[in-house]
């Protein structure tokens, strides 16, 4: 019976207390005191940053004080300590449009900064977090490379360097992707000559891509195709187009994962011309 009366005691101090702290961060939020929002803002995410109890609501209540305060401090010596915990508390609250806008603002501003190249990072990190799944559209993925490759080149020391390289690569491969899947969709529906061109230009523009041998692949058998089911007047010289895409398979996966495939296709090839 007195372990139930402390818990529910517990449990009702709990709740006073919250209510208490919300009433007075609504207080602080609604005062006009600048320099009382500033301590509460920067305690809500020292706290948050310490892991000290709701860390999503205190980096929230802190941003939204910060975004009152940021044109009060505009041109004082508070304004670049103000500014980045404000982009931060974004990034950790995983709004990335926001921390990537923000932190953009932050090495814009203040180009001799200590925090500058934690910004620069975070920032382009954080438009790397908005890119979209492969088979959507890819304008924040171009954008997303765009930065990570300004921050590799603005600070070829960092300590951040190898994580930025592997971002890229993952951003580029899933543009890669998007460029392959294209071509190869082109192949599935049987639009052969459009699948052509497809594959030729993703093997002109991901020389090095870990799709390149489908791409070698499905631009043969498109070819391949596209020959043997044309009118007989025109069939000899797409087979000998299909002959070269064959070749060129053969010549960089002679033990390729679609050899067996190549070989027959290859085979059949071979006796059509023979009948030419």
């Amino acid at each position: 019976m007195f372990l139930q009366r402390m818990k529910k005691g517990i449990l009702l101090l709990s709740i006073l207390f919250v209510a208490v702290s919300c009433s007075e961060y609504q207080k602080v939020l609604k005062s006009e005191d600048t320099g009382l929002k500033y301590t509460k803002a920067e305690q809500l995410y020292n706290e948050a940053k310490a892991d000290e109890g709701n860390t999503r609501k205190k980096y929230r209540q802190a941003a939204r004080l910060f975004e009152q305060l940021v044109p009060a401090y505009r041109g004082k010596p508070q304004a670049q300590k103000l500014m980045f915990i404000y982009a931060d508390s974004y990034y950790q609250l995983e709004d990335y449009f926001l921390s990537g806008y923000q932190f953009e603002r932050f090495v814009e501003s203040y180009p001799e900064s200590e925090k500058l190249e934690e910004a620069a990072f975070k920032g382009a990190r954080s438009y790397y977090f908005l890119s979209p799944r492969y088979d959507l559209d890819q304008t924040e993925t171009i954008k997303a490379i765009g930065k990570l490759q300004a921050f590799i080149n603005r600070f070829p020391e960092s300590e951040n360097l190898d994580e930025a390289n592997e971002l890229v690569t993952e951003l580029r491969v899933k543009l890669e992707r998007k460029a392959y899947e294209i071509a190869k969709q082109y192949h599935h529906t049987r639009n052969y000559k459009a699948a052509i061109t497809a594959f030729d230009n993703f093997l002109l523009d991901y020389p090095g891509s870990p799709f390149r041998e489908r791409a070698f692949y499905y631009r043969f058998d498109s070819a391949y195709e596209y020959a043997i089911n044309s009118y007989a007047y025109v069939m000899e010289e797409r087979l000998e187009t299909a002959l070269e895409f064959y070749n060129d398979y053969k010549r960089y996966y002679p033990e390729g994962e679609f050899i067996s495939g190549a070989e027959a296709a290859y085979n059949d090839i071979d006796t059509r011309q023979q009948n030419f």
